[in-house]
């Protein structure tokens, strides 16, 4: 029996409320207009609209032209490099029949760049990884701009790739829009067993070829790498917002089941638009309920860090205006039920076995912690989201899915949790504001008072480890890592330096104005901190030696430095970067130079573009003023 809706998630969806009545009242004002004034077709040109049926089929051309059929739009962002996204290629062909089967049309709409996070891990491409979403969202909205479609379906699953779709989709919020997952690839060597060899070559133990087995080992096969990091996050994220078809996210991509629910996905997108009584735009689904439905699960599984940038980003394209304080305070009354790497050793392959998305849904709702009176792609009600898919004699249906944990290990119920809040804390203190995922860290590393070491790199850091100059308790401080610096670029490949550090009994955390990946781990990792230190953060006037408390329990980031720590702090001179420290213009960067210097801080999104009221042009934010 479901419980009344718990006091906290009431009281911060009023504060997200309150906080985005202007800017969320504009933005459904402004899809209201759309829907009115930009009806798909209307007001195009015969020549207009001859360009947009050239190149279909005549059955197809006959139907848009004398039948009035609804078209389909399909964003992709296929390319066969993403092991996630290679399954793609086929998706328009299942789509199209998909459609035809109900008297429409579908048509690729346009393609969206896709990069690899596992591929730009540590070298300069990263620098391009967060502003890839803003692209992404760019594209999007060029896809869609033709104003020839009734309804869309979004293709994506990668790290920045499903919050830019969504972000652009949100700009055409008056059209009914469906994600439409791929499926995640069968699982390898295990990621536990991975992030040993990579700790055994980070200190010299394996050679290259050992670290390369392992990681082919790992990663074998088209869909998705199989830990719980920011790509399966987004799958998640995507069902419990009510954005794909129920129980879609974990299903293999070679499976009948995954093709039966993309013909699925299409068709429901078609009877969700203006030209039924079914009419179902985006906007009205992506509301605060929902953004803090989203927030909730993350923190229940243990989701990837990444979200408390993207997810801010994400709902700021809808009007709705979150930030840190509220994952903070969802946190605390969020009990965490998933054990998935690397807060766990289970893949989602086993998460998705146990009883996955349905069965997590299941207990948060039974627990009052998440709106159920929701609008889902799926019909009214998120209790939509507790069954699975299955396919019976050919036919795809629906049935409940697990009430009961398949595996104890990887999931847990609600009463009895794993822990009893999510896996997300918000530390502030004189060194500003930042996010430490702390599910994956065990409680008597939660706390680290010791001498800091200061890097302005990750390249940095790196070395002084192989030199062998790190040794003892440290808190190791890697600064002018922001959105306004470089780009915010994942530091994942420090994983396996600290680990081992961690390993040898030192007691070891990391602060940065940077990222770390969706699989962030074992060490404790204080990151996004704001203000970043090429705005003149705190960061920037840290010194070796100066000693540095990482509380993740009592939630402090605290320059230890006596009565008047502060004001000694705050009248050192800031560190400054060398002038060619990112000028390289190597593969692409140069091309993001604005994206630097318009960046929001990484609690307003890290976003350079202007998603909702709040970031129109005049509106004051912290990248406003940083000069390249």
């Amino acid at each position: 029996m479901s419980q009344a809706l718990h006091a906290e998630v009431q009281a911060v969806t009023a504060r997200v409320i309150a906080r985005s009545r202007g800017s969320r009242a504009a933005y459904l004002a402004r899809c209201e207009r759309a829907q009115q004034e930009l009806g798909p077709l209307r007001g195009l040109s015969c020549a207009n609209l001859a360009h947009g049926l050239a190149a279909l089929p005549a059955h197809d051309k006959l139907k848009l032209r004398v039948e009035h059929a609804a078209n389909l739009g399909i964003v992709t962002a296929y390319n066969d490099m993403l092991s996630a996204h290679q399954p793609y290629e086929r998706y328009p062909g299942v789509i199209r029949a998909a459609a035809r089967a109900v008297g429409a049309v579908a048509q690729v709409a346009g393609g969206v760049p896709a990069m690899c996070d596992g591929i730009t891990q540590g070298n300069a491409g990263m620098e391009l990884s967060l502003f890839s979403r803003d692209a992404i969202a760019m594209a999007t909205a060029v896809s869609l701009s033709h104003n020839t479609f009734d309804a869309a379906l979004m293709l994506g699953v990668c790290d920045k790739i499903v919050p830019g779709l969504l972000m652009g989709a949100l700009q055409f919020g008056h059209l009914p829009v469906v994600f439409v997952p791929a499926g995640p690839m069968s699982t390898g060597l295990s990621n536990k067993e991975k992030a040993r060899v990579r700790q055994l070559y980070a200190t010299g133990q394996v050679g290259r070829e050992a670290l390369l087995e392992a990681e082919c080992e790992a990663y074998h096969g088209a869909g998705t790498c199989t830990f719980y990091g920011t790509a399966n996050s987004n799958q998640f994220l995507m069902e419990i917002m009510g954005l794909h078809m129920p129980g879609a996210a974990f299903v293999h991509p070679d499976s009948g089941l995954r093709d039966a629910l993309t013909a699925a996905a299409a068709q429901r997108a078609l009877a969700l638009t203006a030209r039924g009584a079914g009419y179902l735009p985006l906007a009205r689904i992506v509301n605060e309920h929902a953004v803090v439905n989203a927030v909730v699960g993350l923190l229940a599984t243990g989701g990837s860090t990444n979200h408390t940038i993207h997810l801010v980003a994400m709902a700021r394209a809808a009007g709705i205006i979150i930030d840190w304080d509220d994952f903070d305070r969802l946190s605390r009354i969020t009990p965490l039920l998933a054990r998935v790497y690397p807060n766990g050793s289970a893949d989602v392959n086993h998460f998705h076995a146990a009883g996955g998305v349905a069965y997590v849904i299941r207990q948060l709702l039974d627990a009052g912690l998440l709106h159920e009176d929701v609008e889902t792609v799926a019909g009214r009600g998120l209790a939509r989201y507790t069954q699975e898919p299955v396919m019976i004699d050919g036919e795809l249906l629906w049935r409940d899915g697990a009430a009961v944990s398949g595996d104890a290990a990887v999931l847990a119920t609600a009463a009895e949790p794993f822990s009893a809040e999510g896996g997300l804390r918000l530390l502030q203190g004189n060194l500003g504001r930042g996010m430490i995922k702390v599910s994956a860290v065990a409680p008597e590393h939660r706390v680290v008072e010791a001498p800091a070491r200061v890097f302005d790199s990750q390249e940095g850091l790196q070395a002084a480890f192989e030199a062998g100059e790190l040794a003892g308790d440290m808190v190791a401080v890697v600064r002018f890592q922001g959105p306004n610096a470089n780009g915010m670029p994942e530091l994942h490949r420090l994983t396996p330096v600290l680990g081992s550090l961690l390993d040898a009994g030192h007691k070891v955390a990391l602060v940065t104005d940077g990222r770390m990946s969706g699989a962030s781990g074992k060490v404790p990792a204080v990151i996004h901190v704001g203000p970043e230190a090429l705005a003149g953060g705190p960061l920037a006037r840290v010194r070796d030696g100066d000693r540095i408390r990482v509380d993740a329990v009592a939630g402090t980031l605290e320059w230890l430095g006596g009565a008047d720590g502060e004001t000694v702090l705050a009248a050192r001179p800031s560190a400054v970067l060398a002038d060619d420290a990112f000028a390289s213009f190597s593969v692409g960067r140069g091309l993001f130079g604005l994206f630097r210097r318009n960046a929001r801080i990484a609690e307003e999104g890290g976003s350079a573009l202007d998603l909702s009221e709040a970031d129109a042009p005049g509106a004051v934010h912290a990248g406003a003023a940083v000069a390249q």
